[in-house]
């Protein structure tokens, strides 16, 4: 049974390619396809496909058109699930055998030694010429020739199959390069000059007029391929290193959990959790899936998924995220989220389509790759022609034509953007910043606006008591400890607000009497034998109590700010106004000036009234003129939209719902992480941890990434575009071209691997 390509498309590995032609390759015969777009990416050796609706495209039909292009296809298998935990009554378990062929490098790595081992004396004697003993020449051809033949294979291998195919990768460059040093110089031993005992030539860079029957080019032949095996085994080597933060996600959660059966904990593999299912974290045991805490309380270490190094508080009612570790005491958790629903797999999928991505400069470069090797070959034979027409000798202008052959391998190209991603999403994941797709890196150096909604991004998004203002004589903790024993049976936000910051500073709360909610105006009841009335003033002025001046002042100025001013009274006489806010997160002010400090202007957005805004920009350091008040949740689209015609880039930074629609008509979204799933569903970067300053870091992060693929292309193109010229005027002897073009794919790569240096600002 076929399997119908799903509403999303398919991803599909793709095996053989060695270069940026042959993804460029796969990639223009899957388009070709009726109804199929494809994006194939070279550094993951994977294919992106997605469809038309009725196109009626199948996943046999996308591995089939692969196949005939001499490549392979296959549909990712699914991960293995956890082996079931050892039975302690089954004695030692055997340790499971090595898979084969677990190592991917070491074929590569065995042809590398090799080639390396034979080439050097041969390299030694062609370059010095003492030591050219007597027929060193045949000691030559036998070592370089199982190089050629061996440890070229590959190249040989992929030529051949390109030629069948009517196209050309760099592989037939390589291989058309290294056969032909070595043709020429097996006609140069056998039935030119070069095979009489005695002969020797000087290693030089320059034209020459000369006899080509008494040269010899192994050398080139052998040198040229241990260089460009050493370029490809270093840089697949660093290709997975810069996969590696992916893997390492990947591999982030646990693997059994103790789940409740019965009222008995029954360790199970953690494929088989359920949801709804209730499982035992101790300290120490990472949290198997997203749940909600149910029993027990703890501090959970999120800093693997969010950066965030400080643990957090945790207690029946608070939400848990899979792969987090308990750092306290046992806790209950009831599962929410399993399998690929878990925030840790939605991160790892962001992350993997954001390196499979191409930004607009990849794609300029992968279709120079693709007319690159056909332009090469014949400006390698342009360069024969021209030499041997000019007159100066057949070697060289063999030299020429070869060194052009070689050093003309645009690898550098096809791992210009894509390593530079892989590391740098890879690194943006570890500190909990999740950035969708390379089109991404492109809109962050163009953003000059940044929105801020201020709900639960720039402030806490609860009520919190920000400000206690007392009567003279009258203890803070006297006043707190009665307020917050009524408010602590009330169910209004406020309240919750009141007897939480009471409970934290005075400890437990006494239980009132009579108590009575009196809506719209407060609570009222008798606490410790005493009569107390908190709300507001008019529930005070019922019982004929004043607000003295000194706190009607305090009243006064906290509304004017926008806050919420609760009088307390008790015995007849008011003696406290609790200030209560939705309190400006720690960090906002910090993330402000970091914002700024990018070229960003900062713009407050909020549906509350202009005193809140006002006061909540004040604190954090947004000018006046930039805050946009008393505005509908349906509206914010509205206000990104009026900035963006007056000419400003935009980027929001928003959590709930309401925000969904307007990251999305931003130019840059970013979500907080701690928000909802439509938000995080509709930006164009996640910030997994509820930290403003994260922004910042993001849109550095972007940036650097974005920089580094530049850097890698212009080093790439201009490596190429200087290199060529001095080939086809004979100025590069062909092995110094292959050493030449196998650093500069190791330099591209090495380049993105600084990425990981990357560090948030303290």
């Amino acid at each position: 049974m076929t399997t119908t390509v799903g509403e999303h498309g398919i991803e599909l590995e793709i095996g053989g390619m060695t270069c940026a032609s042959c993804a460029a390759r796969v990639e223009k015969k899957l388009n070709r396809m009726d109804g199929v777009t494809a994006t194939v990416n070279y550094a993951t050796e994977k294919a992106k496909v997605t469809y038309e609706d009725g196109a009626g495209i199948e996943v046999a039909d996308l591995i089939a058109t692969v196949e005939k292009t001499g490549y392979t296809a296959a549909v990712p298998e699914p991960p293995a699930p956890a082996p079931p935990p050892p039975d302690p009554d089954a004695g030692p378990v055997p340790a499971p055998a090595p898979e084969a062929g677990a190592d991917p490098l070491a074929s590569l790595r065995q042809r590398l030694t090799v080639s390396v081992l034979l080439a050097v004396p041969v390299i030694l004697m062609a370059m010095v010429p003492a030591l050219q003993f007597t027929n060193w020449q045949w000691l030559s051809l036998t070592l370089a020739a199982p190089v050629v033949a061996y440890g070229a294979w590959p190249f040989h291998k992929a030529a051949w199959t390109n030629l069948r195919h009517g196209t050309a990768t760099m592989d037939t460059l390589v291989s058309m390069g290294t056969l032909a040093a070595l043709g020429w110089s097996l006609w140069a031993l056998f039935f030119g000059h070069a095979g009489m005992p005695g002969m020797t030539h000087p290693f030089t860079l320059t034209i020459e007029r000369g006899d080509g029957g008494s040269n010899i080019y192994l050398e080139a032949a052998a040198g040229v391929t241990a260089f460009i095996l050493a370029g490809r085994y270093f840089e697949a080597r660093s290709k997975r290193r810069a996969g590696a933060a992916l893997k390492a996600l990947l591999e982030l959660g646990a693997k059994d959990v103790a789940v409740l059966r019965d009222g008995r904990e029954v360790r199970v593999p953690v494929g088989e959790l359920a949801v709804g299912d209730r499982f035992v974290v101790r300290p120490g045991e990472k949290i198997a899936t997203d749940g909600t805490v149910v029993d027990g309380s703890s501090a959970v270490d999120a800093s693997m998924l969010t950066g965030e190094s400080v643990p957090v508080e945790v207690s029946p009612g608070a939400p848990v995220t899979g792969a987090t570790v308990n750092a306290g005491g046992r806790i209950v958790v009831e599962a929410a989220r399993i399998g690929a629903d878990t925030q840790l797999a939605r991160m790892a999928r962001l992350v993997e389509d954001a390196q499979n991505g191409k930004a607009a400069a990849q794609r300029l470069a992968d279709r120079i790759s693709a007319v690159f090797v056909p332009v090469v070959i014949a400006l390698a034979l342009g360069t024969l022609g021209y030499w041997l027409a000019t007159g100066a000798g057949a070697v060289a202008a063999f030299t020429a034509a070869v060194a052009v052959l070689i050093i003309a391998c645009p690898c550098a190209l096809g791992l210009a953007t894509p390593t530079a991603l892989m590391v740098g999403t890879g690194r943006g994941a570890q500190l909990g910043i999740l950035i969708k797709g390379p089109e991404v890196l492109e809109t962050t150096r163009r953003v000059d606006t940044v929105v801020l909604d201020k709900t639960g991004t720039v402030t806490t998004g609860a009520m919190t008591l920000t400000g206690v203002h007392l009567a003279e004589g009258v203890a803070e903790a006297e006043a707190l400890r009665l307020a917050g024993a009524l408010e602590h049976s009330s169910e209004h936000p406020i309240a919750r607000a009141i007897a939480a910051a009471a409970a934290e500073r005075t400890g437990e709360l006494p239980a009132p009497e009579d108590f009575a909610n009196v809506p719209g105006l407060g609570v009222q009841g008798v606490v410790d034998g005493h009569a107390v009335l908190v709300g507001r003033t008019s529930l005070l002025a019922e019982w004929a109590v004043e607000l003295p001046a000194t706190l009607a002042d305090a009243k006064t100025a906290a509304e004017e700010a926008g806050h919420t001013a609760v009088a307390v009274a008790w015995d007849g006489e008011a003696r406290a106004v609790l200030v209560v806010a939705d309190a400006v997160k720690p960090t906002s002010a910090e993330a402000v000036r970091r914002l700024r400090a990018l070229g960003l202007t900062p713009v407050l957005l909020t549906g509350d009234n202009a005193a809140v805004a006002r006061s909540v920009a004040a604190e954090v350091g947004i000018d006046a003129e930039q805050v946009i008040a008393d505005v509908l949740p349906e509206d914010k689209v509205a206000v990104v939209q009026r900035l963006q015609k007056e000419g400003r880039s935009v980027a929001m930074v928003g959590d709930g719902v309401n925000d969904a629609a307007a990251l999305a008509q931003a130019d840059l979204g970013l979500a907080m992480g701690t928000g909802t799933d439509a938000a995080i569903e509709a930006g164009d970067l996640t910030l997994v941890r509820g930290d403003l300053r994260a922004a910042a870091d993001a849109i550095r992060l972007a940036r650097r990434t974005l920089g580094t693929i530049k850097a890698n292309l212009f080093w790439a193109f201009g490596y190429n575009v200087a290199a060529l010229p001095l080939a086809a005027a004979g100025l590069l002897n062909p092995m110094i071209a292959g050493a030449a073009m196998a650093f500069s794919s190791v330099f591209v790569v090495a380049n993105s691997l600084r990425l990981r240096r990357f560090a948030p600002l303290g």
